[in-house]
C-alpha cells in the first residue's frame, strides 16, 4: 500500500487530489494537512511514503516543511505542487529534498504520473505548457 499525505491550504484542492489518487489500486491518502506546520506534524506521526506538498501555505511554506520532513524522514518522497513559475522554484525545491515539482494546473494524469515516478525514487519535474 502506497500511503500519501496531502498538504494544501485549500480543501477543494485536497478533495480533488484525494479523489484522484484513491482511484488507483494500492494507493491510500493517509492524512491531510491545511498548513506547513501541520504537514510536518502529520508526516512525523503517520510516516507516509509520499507527501504532496503545496508550496504556498500559512504558518510554514512548503519548502520549509519539506526540509524538516526530509531531515527527519529521509526516505519520504515529496512532490511539490505550485501555482508559481516552476522554473524559478526548481532548484530551491530540489535543494530541500523534494523529488518532484508540478504545476497546480496539472491534470489528474500528470499528478498520477508524478506520484508513480517519485514512488520509484525518480525525479519528476514538469511545467504545464
Amino acid at each position: 500500500m502506497l500511503r500519501i499525505l496531502l498538504a494544501d491550504d485549500h480543501k477543494v484542492v485536497r478533495n480533488w487530489m484525494r479523489s484522484t489518487l484513491e482511484k488507483i489500486a494500492g494507493w491510500q491518502v493517509c492524512g491531510e494537512a491545511c498548513d506547513g506546520r501541520q504537514a510536518v506534524e502529520l508526516a512525523l506521526r503517520l510516516r507516509p511514503d509520499i507527501v504532496v506538498m503545496d508550496i504556498s501555505m500559512p504558518r510554514m511554506n512548503g519548502l520549509e516543511a519539506t526540509s524538516l520532513i526530509k531531515s527527519a524522514l529521509p526516505r519520504v518522497e515529496v512532490l511539490i505542487v505550485t501555482n508559481h513559475d516552476i522554473r524559478e522554484l526548481i532548484f530551491g525545491a530540489l535543494d530541500v529534498g523534494a523529488s518532484g515539482l508540478i504545476a497546480k494546473s496539472s491534470d489528474e494524469d500528470e499528478l498520477i504520473e508524478a506520484i508513480r515516478a517519485i514512488s520509484r525514487h525518480e525525479q519528476f519535474v514538469r511545467a504545464v505548457a
